[in-house]
């Protein structure tokens, strides 16, 4: 009989160490419990919310920049197949010559498809020398042209959208 008088009086003195709620406290109690509870989940579920949405629009800047380097590469390749098109044309003096026509025809397609990838060539002569889109390779002293203007495209300077592929090689006055 002691064990069981011994576990009575140290459960009694266990409930007097914490005071003793009434049911309504206690649920009282729980209830602000599981409310601290969701407030905490929710708020580690809008920082993973927030965390993964950070994210995405990182991954997805990154593989548009990825695409456009890879899109920039393959352009800036092709753009010696423009030149020699170019050169093969102007080798045909005849306008008639069959060459020449078979030559202008690929040409222009050619030029089409570069356009459908937003690639622009630059309007250089008669404007001004601009060091951001040009390459000055000669000089010339004619009065003809202003100062610093461009008076003859040695090779052709390309853009897409705002990025220059290529700077467009020139011949500039004065």
């Amino acid at each position: 009989g002691q064990t069981a008088e011994a576990a009575t009086g140290s459960e009694e003195s266990a409930n007097h160490e914490q005071p003793l709620l009434s049911p309504e406290e206690q649920l009282q109690k729980e209830l602000e419990q599981a409310q601290a509870a969701i407030e905490d989940q929710k708020d580690k579920y809008l920082r993973l919310s927030a965390e993964f949405d950070n994210y995405r629009k990182r991954t997805a800047k990154e593989k548009e920049a990825i695409y456009t380097d890879a899109k920039i590469d393959t352009i800036k390749s092709m753009l010696g197949v423009y030149d020699n098109l170019e050169r093969g044309i102007a080798q045909y003096a005849d306008e008639e010559s069959p060459h020449r026509k078979g030559l202008e025809m690929v040409f222009k397609q050619f030029k089409e498809c570069l356009a459908k990838l937003d690639v622009k060539q630059m309007e250089a002569v008669g404007k001004p020398f601009d060091p951001k889109k040009h390459s000055a390779v000669v000089h010339v002293e004619d009065e003809r042209y202003g100062e610093n203007e461009v008076v003859e495209v040695l090779q052709q300077g390309f853009t897409l959208g705002e990025k220059v592929l290529r700077f467009a090689i020139v011949k500039v006055a004065n």
